[in-house]
């Protein structure tokens, strides 16, 4: 739908499924887009983004792409592994407490060294400052002739979102084609961590029919933060292409984020646990765990998604989740 390039990146099209006995458990005609199978160990959300993003950077002849995250981003962990697939240099600006400290080589951080990445340490106040750091982090790899490329955090701009707009279209093909049970939904809950997803999701859900509402559930941060952050990157994307239309309605649930980022609440675990036991289908403690959380208190009697038909777009982050094994022991009745 779109005349910006765009590079094939990811596994497409990602499976449609109902998983029988979870929606069952979740008492509402669940259906779950599994974008966690989008590739091998850069699977997720972001390589759609990174269709996009990377696509643009290729165009620029550029040589490096530099972003930014948290330690275990799985952002970061997917540009890295796409750079070195295109042989392109990766530089990732990682947010972690005490930038003095190697951090462990596991989850992401393991796969980001594995794929060549150079990364730099800076601590949570510097992250606040993340866009002046990475537009001089370019200014200086220019000064030494290369050709730099900034990807956000999260690749959440409006170039990025173009790629959620592309897999609501892949969702209404498969509904076109009798999967789904071939109707609408209600409703499309993904994780919320940068808005880029949300944005996409709900730009892609009102120009191709898929779903009227887009519940974005907030993994850090406050719902009018991303709701502002979700509308900037919306307005940036139909500018790039007019003819995408008003996004559906979106709402922001931020009831679920735990104690903080990437810190899940031991219910939350219990949750992951149970997903996994009824559907085979593994969540992580960083986004989509947050996210079915808040679909099942959503789904709940006198919920507002109580008996509809809702897509639940699996985003990945299982790299992040084996770097927690240890908080799970309570969850799988280990202690």
């Amino acid at each position: 739908m779109t005349l910006r390039k765009r590079l094939p990146l990811a596994h497409l099209p990602t499976p449609l499924q109902r998983p029988r006995r979870l929606a069952a458990a979740t008492g509402i005609d669940l259906w779950v887009k599994r974008d966690d199978m989008t590739g091998g160990a850069e699977a997720g959300n972001k390589i759609r983004k990174l269709e996009f993003l990377l696509g643009e950077a290729l165009s620029l002849e550029c040589d490096t792409v530099i972003t930014c995250g948290g330690l275990q981003s799985n952002h970061a962990r997917a540009t890295a592994l796409a750079a070195a697939s295109l042989g392109l240099r990766a530089v990732l600006f990682l947010r972690t407490n005490d930038p003095s400290l190697a951090p462990p080589l596991e989850g992401n951080v393991l796969i980001d060294h594995l794929a060549g990445a150079e990364i730099r340490l800076i601590t949570p106040e510097q992250y606040r400052d993340r866009e002046r750091i990475l537009d001089k982090a370019a200014e200086e790899l220019r000064a030494e002739g290369q050709k730099p490329y900034v990807i956000p955090e999260g690749g959440s701009n409006g170039l990025g979102a173009l790629g959620y707009v592309e897999a609501m279209g892949e969702v209404r093909r498969q509904l076109d084609l009798g999967l789904g049970g071939g109707k609408p939904f209600d409703a499309v809950v993904v994780a919320c961590g940068s808005g880029g997803t949300a944005a996409g999701a709900a730009l892609g859900a009102a120009f191709h029919g898929v779903a009227s509402e887009v519940v974005a559930v907030a993994v850090c941060d406050d719902a009018p933060t991303f709701q502002a952050r979700i509308e900037g990157i919306v307005r940036e994307a139909r500018s790039l292409d007019p003819r995408l239309p008003e996004p559906a309605r979106v709402t922001v649930n931020d009831a679920h984020k735990g104690p903080a980022y990437a810190v899940s609440t031991p219910e939350q675990r219990r949750l992951i646990a149970s997903v996994a036991g009824l559907s085979g289908m593994v969540l992580d403690p960083v986004y989509t765990g947050k996210a079915f959380s808040a679909l099942m208190d959503l789904a709940g009697a006198g919920g507002p998604l109580a008996g509809k038909r809702v897509l639940f777009v699996h985003t990945g982050g299982l790299p992040g989740l084996l770097a927690q094994g240890a908080t799970f022991q309570d969850a799988l009745g280990l202690d």
